[in-house]
């Protein structure tokens, strides 16, 4: 990808801070360094100013200069009394700023193009007395200039390296972030149990490991979720479809109709499960419908419960619910099956119960579990009755008090 995407713009980012953090660095240290370079100027023109006025005496009335200062000092240093230059010699590019500064009353500091020039005077004995000197700035402009130099170099360098690191160290975190996307497409198609388990994570591709494990938890609960759908419907199925080929086997040997009452019923029964099943996976179930049991209860053949006993929600799911139940204990129990209510404030308690051998302890939560099974049997339909519960805001569990009993908690209308 060179340098686009997600590192380019990493890398961009990195030279582009670097660079900025570069110019202001440079900048300021230009900055500074001028300034200590005027100040040490600016002391060397006075400490030259203290000097020359040393030399400066009155004999007689008359301003004199100690000898011995040398011919090169002159070109420096002038002196003037009374507005007249009595020592130094004037060169033609600092001729005009010196004579004002020579005739000025008071300290002064002038720069000029590569000079920088001082003026003081001095109260000797009455008379009016200037001492001007100058300073050469060449040597600092140089080495103002070699420091910036130096300066864009070393920036110049370490903006390169500030690239180069980003890039290598972005190129790195990639590297492992790609071997992570590649192992979980892999561990996806092939073998959808794996995960990467890296323990508790203790930086930002520890988190993302723990990310990649949550996203493979949930395809693989979604793809169970689906064969057990899958299962439910089949299971819901079965029992109807067998009814009918049954009934027209029967019809067919015997020469005689079919019952048109038992095919609407197993047909309605095949309707009534598959649309409960879908809309429990979906969540579609209606939260304002309500239904009276009894009712309900004598559509699938039994009528135990006393009327009057509403609840919160739809007949058809009472019958998803209650229905597979019923079968299950009609397949497990030895002479009975009973069906007994209780009502509570705001909720309705129905057991299914039967003379069967009942649930053991250690199996109250596997009875609920697709494709649980043991020699006398708990069947799929109990973990039909969860979803559909679970769905609808039911509440279903297993008792175990050697019997077959299951207790349903249905909300009160």
């Amino acid at each position: 990808m060179g340098l686009t995407g997600f590192r380019g713009r990493i890398v961009s980012l990195a030279v582009l801070t670097a660079t900025l953090v570069v110019a202001v660095l440079v900048v300021l240290s230009h900055v500074l360094l001028s300034r200590a370079t005027e100040a040490d100027t600016m002391t060397l023109a006075r400490t030259r100013a203290e000097a020359v006025a040393a030399t400066v005496e009155v004999v007689d009335g008359k301003i004199h200069l100690v000898e011995g200062t040398g011919d090169a000092f002159d070109t420096v240093t002038w002196v003037y009394a009374g507005g007249r230059l009595i020592d130094g010699v004037l060169q033609p590019a600092t001729e005009d700023d010196v004579q004002r500064l020579g005739r000025s009353a008071r300290n002064e500091f002038v720069t000029t193009p590569g000079y920088l020039l001082y003026g003081v005077p001095l109260p000797i004995q009455g008379q009016h007395v200037t001492v001007v000197v100058m300073v050469d700035l060449a040597p600092y402009e140089r080495s103002e200039q070699r420091s910036l130099v130096m300066s864009l170099i070393l920036g110049a360098f370490a903006i390169v390296l500030a690239g180069v690191i980003a890039y290598v160290g972005v190129s790195r975190s990639l590297h492992v972030v790609r071997r992570m996307s590649a192992l979980a497409d892999e561990w996806g198609d092939h073998d959808p149990d794996r995960r990467f388990r890296m323990g508790p994570p203790r930086d930002e591709f520890g988190e993302l490991a723990q990310t990649f494990d949550r996203l493979l938890d949930r395809v693989s609960d979604t793809i169970a979720d689906e064969r057990r759908l899958t299962d439910e419907i089949a299971h819901e199925l079965r029992t109807p479809m067998a009814v009918l080929r049954g009934e027209a086997q029967l019809a067919e040997l015997s020469g005689s109709q079919v019952d048109p009452e038992l095919v609407l019923t197993e047909t309605d029964r095949l309707s009534t499960a598959v649309t409960a099943i879908l809309d429990a996976a979906r969540s579609r179930m209606p939260r304002e419908a309500s239904c009276l049991l009894a009712p309900v209860l004598e559509q699938i053949g039994y009528a135990d419960l006393p009327p009057g006993l509403e609840v919160a929600v739809p007949a058809d799911v009472a019958v998803a619910v209650l229905a597979p139940l019923l079968d299950n204990a009609t397949r497990h129990a030895r002479n009975t099956v009973s069906l007994q209510a209780e009502s509570h404030d705001d909720h309705v308690l129905v057991h299914v119960l039967d003379d069967g051998p009942g649930f053991r302890e250690d199996e109250l939560e596997r009875v609920f579990t697709p494709g649980h099974s043991r020699t006398n049997g708990h069947g799929l339909g109990l973990a039909v009755v969860r979803r559909i519960a679970t769905a609808t805001g039911l509440t279903v569990r297993a008792i175990a008090d050697g019997r077959g009993h299951v207790e349903v908690r249905f909300p009160r209308h």
